[in-house]
């Protein structure tokens, strides 16, 4: 099929389900066919100077800059505002041939677990529209779980790509700490930002991994070590690797479905030659807190003026966790950086001297009504975010790679997720271990139905 045919039916179908999910922010619709019709001529005079994205078709989290286009950060403040600049990771996409159809509905400014946006509407999930897409890249996931596009990036700095996956049934990558470019994307938090991709299956995530990661002069975060070819490695297949299974923290309050399918998913690796074996974690608790002190202070930094000249053109939770966050002592938050490393430290002889990688929920559950997690109150928010990312944000904070993968469906239809979490750049092997469960299951292949307006 050309670029242009595929283009057009992705277009198509945004044009039929948008109404229903609000998924989309901007779509470009010409500027994408436009796209397209350069791509076709490209491959017909050149096929070996196109890249690995070729003429696909993707959308992206409403916060990764492009030089003139309207960036929105899914804000009121930013409604309106255009960078000069354009983020790595979209350079890169564009370099390895990929076109943007549109940009996604997100948090405001990425400080959400929902989907909810009073600016520009709630975001839902298209398995069942009364339930969330998941945070804070809720418009990333509703749209590549839909099939209204191919992939698209989130970011991720306490589970907004994991979460997001495991809610709408795709695969999604945390990167590690360092691997992908943060220039250019809307910080939220200095110390644990991550841009990773959600996709349909783990070969798609592993060739969008691929082509963003690596070393950029313009960000100094980034790492001096080598971007292995993951796809290459996909088939190395599950045998002889050993799988950790927490015994502690990750499954204090799953439900019995989420725990019954993840346990599921440990008998497929059994079954392919992997090592299940319990291991013993750290205490997480303290590095969640640890975790929430760092993010809310720097959130808080970055925002600080417009806090003061523009309080109202945030919605009242958001301002309202940002306020809280202008509260915390300095001796607080530099002792959450200081500790960071330690703690990170210790996790990996503890857990990765013993196993390769360790396997656990997504999430407690799958995902929430959207009427039963109104964010709109600040107080509540707080309580939401801790119930939705427990599983999630202490991996951010210790800055580990983490892959989600589809796992099943609850009694509801609603989709159902692990999470593999790895040492510091083993993302091939979550890779690795990701693909060959979904050689062996069809979970990734199932379709949401045709969303509807109003579906209860």
């Amino acid at each position: 099929m050309s670029s242009v045919e595929v283009t057009e039916a992705c277009l198509a179908r945004i044009e039929r389900h948008q109404p229903a999910l609000n998924c989309f922010i901007s779509i470009e619709a010409d500027d994408a066919l436009d796209a397209a019709k350069a791509a076709d001529e490209k491959l017909a005079r050149d096929a070996d100077a196109c890249g690995p994205l070729h003429g696909v078709p993707l959308a992206h989290k409403d916060m990764f800059y492009r030089a003139g286009r309207i960036c929105t950060c899914g804000s009121e403040i930013r409604r309106d505002w255009r960078p000069d600049y354009t983020a790595t990771v979209i350079q890169r996409l564009e370099a390895a041939g990929a076109l943007q159809v549109g940009t996604l509905n997100m948090a405001e400014f990425a400080a959400g677990a929902t989907g909810h946006n009073e600016h520009f509407g709630d975001c839902f999930n298209p398995w069942n529209v009364a339930h969330s897409p998941g945070a804070s890249s809720s418009g990333s996931g509703s749209a590549v779980a839909a099939r209204l596009v191919y992939g698209a990036m989130g970011s991720d700095t306490g589970g907004s790509v994991r979460l997001p996956a495991m809610y709408c049934g795709l695969v999604g990558l945390k990167p590690g700490h360092g691997r992908v470019s943060r220039y250019g994307a809307m910080p939220r938090s200095y110390a644990t930002d991550c841009m990773g991709p959600l996709s349909r299956t783990v070969r798609d995530c592993a060739r969008m991994t691929r082509v963003i990661a690596g070393r950029d002069p313009m960000d100094g975060h980034t790492a001096h070590v080598e971007v292995p070819d993951y796809e290459a490695r996909l088939e190395d297949g599950a045998r002889g690797m050993r799988i950790g299974v927490p015994t502690s923290y990750f499954f204090d309050a799953v439900d019995a479905e989420m725990e019954a399918a993840v346990m599921a998913s440990l008998d497929i690796y059994r079954g392919l030659g992997a090592e299940v074996v319990d291991v013993d974690i750290p205490d997480l608790e303290p590095i969640y807190e640890l975790a929430q002190v760092g993010l809310k202070a720097e959130a808080s930094a970055l925002h600080e003026e417009w806090l003061r000249t523009r309080p109202r053109d945030y919605s009242d939770g958001v301002r309202g966790e940002l306020e809280s966050g202008l509260l915390i002592p300095a001796v607080r938050y530099l002792e959450a950086r200081r500790l960071r490393e330690s703690k990170m430290a210790e996790f990996v002889e503890r857990v990765f001297g013993k196993v390769d990688v360790l396997h656990a929920p997504v999430g407690e559950t799958a995902a929430p009504r959207m009427v039963d997690i109104d964010p709109y109150d600040a107080e509540r928010a707080a309580g939401l975010m801790r119930r939705i990312a427990r599983l999630t944000r202490p991996v951010g904070y210790l800055g580990l790679p983490a892959l989600a993968v589809p796992c099943g469906f609850d009694e509801a239809g609603l989709p159902l997720g692990f999470q593999l979490v790895g040492r510091p750049f083993s993302e091939a092997r979550l890779f690795t271990l990701g693909h060959a469960y979904q050689r062996e299951t069809d979970w990734h292949e199932r379709v949401p139905p045709p969303p509807r307006i109003g579906q209860a």
